[in-house]
């Protein structure tokens, strides 16, 4: 299975991707996988080889390309808190370009999920770039809050163009059970296509082996129904 890291320019700064092709000459649908605040770490780059192996051509943008040596020795919140939606927005749009320049992948099937901030960003961008045709959201807080000048990822529900999954679990704090039941009503009111799964006794990062947060059933469950909705969405149709 290819694997590589790729270096892709945005504005003045090299922005370090990782990507994993499946087998094959495709072509494949792509998905930009959004990292967590510890960056595109071995968790993230799990994620990537899985979508691979189920048939997803994936990429994970650094989004902390821009700090400087000192800046990236901070703590994981210290670094996400320097993180603005614009700068992020170019990143991500950045990446799928990159990933769509492969010839095994298809450019008019391609999704983005993330993870905690990731969740939110994903969430985000599937109002931002109509390119995306399904968004899976695992536990992205901080929804109704913008990164800088501009809208929150929740304000900008109105123009989100794809399919959302959220998970989520029952014992999160950010986002709350309150915090996911007022993106349900937003999206609800907005007349768009969503599917929401909470997992009792589950919290922030149940999909993480390295934490202790970590939980076994509901992330197997999660990780099935996030594969299971991606093939639907863009997958090519067999009937």
């Amino acid at each position: 299975m290819p694997v590589m890291w790729d270096q892709v320019k945005v504005d003045d700064s090299l922005m370090w991707c990782h990507l994993h092709l499946p087998v094959g000459y495709g072509p494949f649908p792509g998905i930009v996988v959004v990292m967590h605040a510890p960056g595109v770490d071995a968790f993230i780059q799990g994620i990537c080889e899985k979508l691979a192996l189920a048939g997803f051509a994936a990429i994970a943008p650094d989004l902390y390309h821009r700090e400087s040596e000192e800046q990236a020795k901070d703590e994981p919140l210290v670094r996400m808190g320097r993180l603005k939606d614009a700068e992020i927005a170019k990143d991500i749009n950045a990446a799928l370009q990159h990933l769509c320049s492969y010839r095994q992948v298809a450019r008019d099937r391609v999704g983005i999920i993330g993870f905690c901030m990731g969740g939110r960003i994903a969430y985000m961008m599937a109002a931002l770039n109509p390119s995306f045709r399904a968004c899976v959201d695992f536990y992205g807080g901080n929804i109704a809050v913008p990164w800088g000048e501009g809208p929150s990822p929740l304000d900008l529900t109105p123009q989100i163009g794809c399919p959302v999954l959220g998970l989520f679990g029952a014992e999160d704090a950010n986002p709350s059970p309150q915090d996911v039941a007022r993106m349900e009503a937003e999206l609800r009111r907005n007349g768009k296509e969503y599917q929401f799964h909470i997992y009792p006794g589950a919290g922030h990062a149940f999909m993480n082996e390295a934490r202790p947060s970590y939980r076994p059933e509901a992330a197997q469950d999660a990780w099935q129904r996030c594969t299971a909705f991606l093939s639907r969405h863009l997958m090519p149709s067999t009937g």
